[in-house]
């Protein structure tokens, strides 16, 4: 979670949820719907961001990865959030400056960007630079708006 003043980056806070593996996949799925809720009611945000799909070679991966950001996008949209969504390739050239950047690249940019969030996981890099991502769209959006 981030703070966008300006061109001003603040840290807020980063984690990752990880339901246990034993647990069948509807748990796996409350889990994550839970934790996002309660991120929502401690924190408070404006607005929320995800990482769209991607396709993967095993179609039964790719629904249970749909069924996750479903669990996730529930809670900002219940809450009146607006939620927006955005390519792997796009976060990356956002954060790193080309679509093609692996994810130590991003964990890199990640410390460099938001120093208070330390070194955090590539999971937790990852999803910082989807909020790096959203805040640099916005700003772009208000830009447009304002010509």
């Amino acid at each position: 979670m981030i703070v966008a003043d300006g061109s001003r980056l603040v840290h807020i806070a980063h984690g990752v949820i990880e339901p246990q593996e034993r647990l069948p996949l509807a748990g796996r799925l409350l889990v994550l719907f839970e934790a996002v809720e309660e991120i929502i009611t401690t924190h408070r945000p404006d607005e929320a961001a995800v990482e769209e799909t991607f396709m993967t070679a095993n179609g039964s991966s790719t629904l249970k990865l749909g069924h996750a950001r479903a669990a996730v996008m529930i809670p900002p949209a219940r809450a009146g959030l607006p939620v927006s969504e955005y390519a792997a390739k796009m976060v990356k050239r956002a954060v790193v400056g080309t679509g093609a950047a692996d994810k130590r690249q991003v964990a890199f940019m990640i410390a460099r960007l938001l120093p208070l969030a330390g070194a955090p996981t590539a999971d937790a890099a990852d999803a910082l630079a989807v909020a790096i991502a959203h805040a640099h769209a916005r700003t772009a959006r208000r830009l447009g708006d304002a010509a």
